[in-house]
């Protein structure tokens, strides 16, 4: 059995999001986070995170990238309490009840994300098309097998086409010193 957890390989998350999910932090999708909402409108932060963050259950902040863990039965009952917690906590969920459902559904799409190897990295990229978001899910392997992860070390991707965007990066600055 395999579920994601957050990992950072610079420092980068901690400029992009806010927060930030913490390190080892056991992760989903968290598309959920802007429903109801208009990305179209999102700025600064919270356009990057919708864009291109999976969430730490534990943290409720996001992070780039996740990796693929071996977990037990224990571990993954524990990661849907939690969440499940966390949308009563910091969502609103009418019940305990309500929230594990939700929870388990959340965890049980992660866990669809996880027929990779172990150690496998995965990054994500929504957009909103006609009112609905779409996520592409693209995975990241060493070159040559399983080795340290290293920022610049990976070669191979998987899944959908890159999407074709360009970044500001003076802008994105100019972004950073106004917030």
């Amino acid at each position: 059995m395999k579920l994601l957890r957050t990992i950072a390989l610079d420092p980068s998350d901690t400029f992009v999001f806010e927060p930030a999910a913490e390190p080892g932090d056991w992760a989903v999708s968290g598309a959920f986070r802007f429903w109801g909402g208009d990305p179209a409108v999102l700025e600064g932060k919270d356009r990057t995170a919708f864009r291109g963050g999976f969430l730490g259950v534990q943290s409720w902040g996001w992070s780039t990238l996740v990796q693929i863990v071996n977990v037990t039965e224990q571990d993954r009952a524990a990661v849907v309490e939690l969440l499940a917690r966390q949308l009563i906590d910091k969502l609103g969920a009418p019940d305990l009840d309500t929230a594990r459902t939700a929870a388990e559904e959340e965890i049980i799409f992660a866990e669809s994300l996880c027929d990779h190897p172990s150690d496998t990295l995965i990054a994500v990229h929504r957009t909103s098309e006609n009112g609905e978001v779409r996520e592409s899910f693209r995975t990241l392997r060493a070159r040559g097998g399983p080795k340290p992860f290293k920022v610049f070390s990976f070669l191979e991707a998987e899944g959908e086409e890159q999407p074709q965007e360009e970044v500001d990066l003076a802008h994105l600055l100019a972004e950073l010193k106004r917030e």
